[in-house]
């Protein structure tokens, strides 16, 4: 019987988190969550690693010009803030009353949302 692997693999982080930069460049800075790129192992930060982008003028946008966005960031330099306190956590995965995998936080025990 061969071995089924899982295709997408199990982050600590989700879209909408919190989350904080605790190495490299921006370390310190914290933001939202805007995507997750599951294949690279990254996440786009809300107003994080900030890059100039040279647009071409186009009908859309005869000006043209320079554009700033975000980009991504390896998940391993991210933590995630937990709700209630405000502070990073790390976190685990443990089965609710419901049979489910929930995360949760390490530092409080709380299940996050």
């Amino acid at each position: 019987m061969e071995r089924k692997l899982n295709k997408q693999p199990k982050l600590h982080i989700r879209k909408n988190d919190t989350v904080k930069v605790i190495s490299g460049n921006h370390k310190g800075k914290t933001g939202k969550v805007l995507e997750v790129l599951t294949e690279k192992k990254r996440a786009i930060i809300e107003g994080v690693n900030m890059i100039t982008k040279h647009k071409k003028p186009s009908a859309a946008n005869p000006e043209g010009g320079l554009e700033k966005t975000e980009a991504a960031l390896h998940i391993s330099n991210l933590m995630l803030v937990d709700s209630s306190t405000g502070e990073p956590t790390r976190t685990g995965r443990k089965r609710d009353a419901d049979g489910k995998l929930k995360r949760y936080s390490k530092k409080t025990g709380e299940i996050i949302k």
